[in-house]
């Protein structure tokens, strides 16, 4: 049952993340928001997969809250009103604005933020069971393009929302292009800060 010893830190990271989900479960239903029921679902999944290979990975407590402040603005961005329409659509930055394409909005940020700590959860992964990657171009830039192709996978699930739910927020061609490409930077860039401050952000097992 060493799996299920979860430490003080991480029961308080849990504690927290399920508090929100379940706020925002019990919202979404209220307003009748489906589309997020998907997401709430696949939420529950990654909880349950984190939880489960608590003991094996040893995840860093600044790793744990990095996901879960993720899933927090995840849920926020799909559940806040902010002017006739939802966070997720919120514009902060007027940095480029042509046609259909516009940055930066708090999607675009999530999206960044999401998949830059997917790729360091993944070099965490690969170099604590596999030591002998630590420091290698492997190391570098596998979990880079790894955390890409969840981004994909995260673009698919919103495919299948459209699909099944009318008048999502997913968006259009642009959005998922858009999402794509901030998934792939912050990607990248979560990877260059691992690898310049990798000892402090990744302790060795």
């Amino acid at each position: 049952m060493a799996r299920f010893a979860p430490t003080p830190a991480e029961k308080t990271v849990g504690l927290f993340t399920l508090a929100y989900v379940l706020g925002f479960t019990v919202w979404f239903l209220s307003i009748g928001n489906y589309e997020f029921v998907v997401y709430i679902v696949t939420m529950a999944i990654l909880i349950g997969l984190v939880a489960f290979s608590l003991r094996a990975a040893e995840y860093p407590p600044a790793m744990l809250w990095a996901l879960s402040l993720w899933g927090l603005a995840h849920m926020a961005g799909g559940g806040v009103p902010v002017d006739g329409s939802v966070l997720y659509n919120l514009r902060l930055l007027p940095l480029i604005e042509s046609g259909e394409v516009f940055i930066l909005k708090y999607d675009q940020v999530v999206h960044a933020w999401g998949f830059g700590v997917t790729a360091w959860v993944l070099h965490h992964l690969l170099t604590r069971h596999f030591p002998e990657t630590r420091g290698t171009w492997t190391a570098a830039t596998y979990p880079a393009f790894a955390a890409m192709g969840l981004g994909a996978l995260n673009e698919i699930i919103e495919f299948t929302a459209v699909l099944a739910v009318p008048d999502t927020n997913v968006g259009g061609y642009y959005n998922t292009a858009l999402d794509l490409c901030f998934n792939a930077g912050g990607a990248v860039i979560a990877m260059v800060l691992v690898s310049v401050f990798g000892r402090r952000v990744s302790p060795r097992p």
